[in-house]
């Protein structure tokens, strides 16, 4: 894991699988941070076995000294590489440098970052299996009932027009607000936004609930729709949800959503922009403005959307 450091404050956070070639694990990191732009970085390598191994100690110098000198070539400082067993409670951890500097991890959940991300409506997640689960399908029998309902509810749907968009918007941004108050989705109300996904137009405005004051609401409505809808709308849901995560800088379950979206369709067009933006680092309020699209839409629409939300101290 990379932690960047720009002007003195935290930046972007990186996390990269160790590859058996040391090489492409150090050059993908430096890349990445690269196109971030930081100052300097400090490095977290969390190895449950090797943590402990006094044998495995050079390998992690290593990797310190290749990390530090492909970053020094984009001119970002490795301020410390620091191995650990695990990132939780109790954890242990030395500098990879052996300078002496070890101890144990405090409890991550009660962190300042940790009561941050709480108080802005983020939930936490301590695996990746976690984050598998928010899009994860869980009762086949219904996707397949939703499968054949969408199948006859399109068939059933006149053309399309700014009105019928106007008022599939409107639908979903109602159904995003009782989600959000815990209410459960009914198949026919699931199976008229996932028709509601075939309108380009109506897709395009639903990204701007992202950068909304409403867009924990829009956000639970995606992940639902991601676990219960079935191809080829699973993916619309996937997208929109992969585009609130990264707009609110949740790397990781952005990352995880599209991962499953590009599974299911490879080609798609915003899927794969918006992967590219994530494996190169583009900062989260890039992302953003495109969501000044999808306002635009809507006021040529007139649909109301939610105002705009800050993002720290400065507008979404």
């Amino acid at each position: 894991m990379l932690v960047t450091v720009d002007r003195g404050e935290m930046g972007a956070v990186m996390r990269v699988d160790l590859s058996p070639r040391l090489a492409d694990t150090v050059d993908r990191i430096a890349e990445v941070a690269a196109a971030v732009g930081p100052d300097a970085a400090i490095a977290v390598i969390v190895d449950a076995e090797g943590a402990l191994c006094p044998m495995c100690g050079e390998d992690f110098r290593e990797l310190a000294r290749a990390l530090s000198d492909v970053l020094a070539l984009q001119k970002i400082t490795l301020l410390a590489v620091h191995v650990v067993d695990r990132i939780a409670a109790g954890g242990r951890w030395h500098c990879a440098d052996m300078c002496g500097e070890r101890g144990t991890v405090d409890d991550p959940s009660s962190s300042p970052l940790a009561m941050a991300a709480v108080l802005d409506g983020r939930r936490l997640y301590a695996r990746r299996e976690e984050l598998q689960e928010v899009i994860e399908v869980n009762d086949t029998a219904r996707v397949e009932r939703l499968a054949r309902r969408i199948r006859k509810q399109l068939k059933a749907r006149g053309d399309h027009d700014d009105d019928s968009a106007r008022r599939d918007i409107e639908y979903a941004i109602d159904a995003a607000s009782r989600v959000g108050d815990g209410t459960e989705l009914p198949d026919a109300q699931a199976a008229e936004i996932a028709c509601a996904f075939t309108d380009i137009l109506v897709r395009d405005t639903l990204y701007a609930l992202a950068v909304g004051d409403k867009a924990a609401e829009a956000e639970t409505l995606w992940a639902m729709l991601s676990r219960v809808l079935p191809k080829p709308w699973r993916v619309e849901a996937l997208v929109l949800l992969a585009f609130s995560a990264y707009a609110r800088g949740d790397g990781p379950l952005a990352g995880v959503a599209l991962e499953a979206a590009l599974r299911c369709n490879g080609e798609h067009r915003m899927a794969s922009m918006l992967d590219t933006a994530l494996q190169s680092g583009l900062r989260p309020e890039r992302i953003r403005d495109l969501a000044v699209t999808g306002y635009r839409l809507a006021d040529r629409l007139g649909v109301n959307l939610p105002p705009r939300r800050m993002f720290g101290w400065r507008a979404g």
